[in-house]
């Protein structure tokens, strides 16, 4: 379901957009609110996020998702400002800038893994007991192709898109029988800050750059649908799609048997 197709689907929903100042986050927020949900925009930026939300009719909160009580302090602005929260995209994400040789930066390996994996495991912790008392609801979280396969040349952003991609796979049951639904957004290289440093290396090999309202319209599609627990595949001149996982091999027989 695209924003134009959606219509007034999420009427009166609320949503938490995280790293909405820009970006993917941006253009999920327009998305949203296009589709009649009540947005409220959370970023570092305040300008930016200010900004979108102002076009939206929003609420904008600054927080800083590697922050457990920031993230308590944005549900808890949501429910005031709106009266409760359906629906959160979990999508705030730095680059690493560092690896694990001698470019490694604490601070910044720190960073990395403080916006981009623990600002999805402190806003679904944040973010659960408001969708409880709303009957249920969804969570999407930002994850990346680099999520999904080896990237020689940033291991660390692999490792927390990995953790992403896993907490998706496992939240989603887990999840379930509070009727909320956990899914991630897997995308490949998408009209945002964190490719900033890539863009010429892009333009060099001629890489289609996916323009984020692809990335937002695959977040309607998963906030308006019934699946759970997966995690999307979006890729330049690709309809998005759940990415289908192999499973692990059972335990074999003991040798000798």
């Amino acid at each position: 379901m695209t924003a134009a197709e959606s219509g007034a689907a999420l009427q009166g929903k609320v949503a938490i957009v995280t790293g909405g100042a820009s970006g993917l986050g941006r253009a999920t927020a327009l998305a949203l609110a296009k589709a009649g949900a009540r947005v409220v925009v959370a970023d570092l930026d305040a300008r930016g996020g200010r900004e979108v939300a102002e076009m939206i009719d929003g609420h904008f909160r600054a927080c800083d998702v590697s922050d457990l009580e920031a993230n308590r302090a944005l549900v808890e602005f949501a429910e005031q400002q709106c009266g409760g929260v359906d629906i959160a995209f979990l999508n705030a994400g730095v680059a690493t800038g560092c690896g694990v040789g001698e470019d490694f930066d604490l601070a910044r390996y720190r960073r990395a893994m403080g916006a981009n994996l623990d600002g999805v495991v402190f806003g679904t912790h944040a973010v659960l007991p408001a969708l409880r008392a709303r009957g249920g609801g969804a969570i999407v979280a930002t994850a990346s192709l680099a999520g999904l396969a080896a990237v020689p040349l940033d291991p660390l952003y692999a490792a927390n898109k990995h953790a992403v991609v896993g907490l998706a796979r496992s939240l989603g049951p887990a999840l379930a029988r509070q009727n909320v639904r956990f899914n991630a957004v897997c995308p490949g290289f998408a009209e945002s800050r964190i490719i900033d440093h890539l863009r010429g290396m892009l333009a060099e090999q001629e890489l289609p750059i996916i323009p984020a309202e692809v990335v937002a319209d695959t977040v309607l599609r998963i906030v308006t649908g019934d699946g759970t627990g997966e995690c999307w595949f979006i890729q330049a001149g690709r309809d998005p799609e759940p990415f289908r996982f192999r499973h692990v091999p059972g335990p074999g027989k003991p040798v000798g048997i």
